[in-house]
């Protein structure tokens, strides 16, 4: 299975050559996911370049039904993330794993240069993953609550506090800024593939 996907993408990729920002998450062993990223100039933060950025990401998060993306997960090494866990994604979840994680319905979140701030050093172990290691989670201790600043898509200064699952998400996608993937910090013992038991239900030919 695995050769055969690896066949096609390297066919796909033979006849097209995107650009940043892409319209799909990076994967991980992209060399972009491993590199700090460099602060945007506020000055440019409202230019055209940096605000199609912002769309991409958008509009590639929403795609992926992701609840969190950093540009450098769409090819930008730009120090820039962005957050929402809607109501329908509340409306989704099971009550014991809303209750467990602690997720909170918020809105849109956009920071540009971000700088984060522990509140609460207090660590919750809980399952994570990443859009960038598709299929794939793991338990990830993350602090409690943290505050987060920085300048929004217009330019402005703006800051949350927050606690919970909203505070995971925040340090998730700053250890993307960081060239971090949740795997760095997780306890390797945990680690799981998502679909591991359907594999087990392929047809023998699948699997040559």
């Amino acid at each position: 299975i695995l050769f055969r996907y690896v066949s096609k993408l390297k066919d796909y990729g033979a006849t097209t050559t995107p650009t940043p920002p892409y319209e799909f998450m990076c994967q991980v062993g992209d060399p972009v996911l491993r590199a700090p990223a460099e602060p945007v100039d506020p000055v440019k933060v409202t230019s055209a370049e940096v605000q199609k950025i912002i769309a991409v990401m958008k509009n590639v998060m929403v795609n992926s039904h992701s609840v969190g993306i950093s540009a450098p997960q769409v090819g930008c090494p730009l120090r820039i993330i962005m957050m929402e866990f809607p109501s329908k994604y509340m409306k989704l979840a099971e009550k014991d794993e809303a209750k467990t994680r602690l997720y909170q319905v918020f809105p849109l979140k956009i920071f540009i240069n971000p700088i984060m701030e522990v509140t609460n050093s207090q660590k919750i172990v809980l399952p994570e993953g990443c859009e960038s290691v598709r299929g794939f989670t793991a338990d990830v201790p993350r602090y409690y609550e943290v505050k987060v600043s920085g300048l929004n898509q217009y330019g402005e200064a703006h800051e949350w506090q927050t606690h919970g699952w909203p505070a995971r998400i925040i340090q998730h996608e700053m250890d993307h800024l960081e060239g971090c993937l949740f795997i760095d910090f997780m306890d390797p013992r945990t680690f799981n593939f998502n679909y591991w038991h359907l594999i087990k239900k392929l047809p023998k030919s699948r699997l040559k």
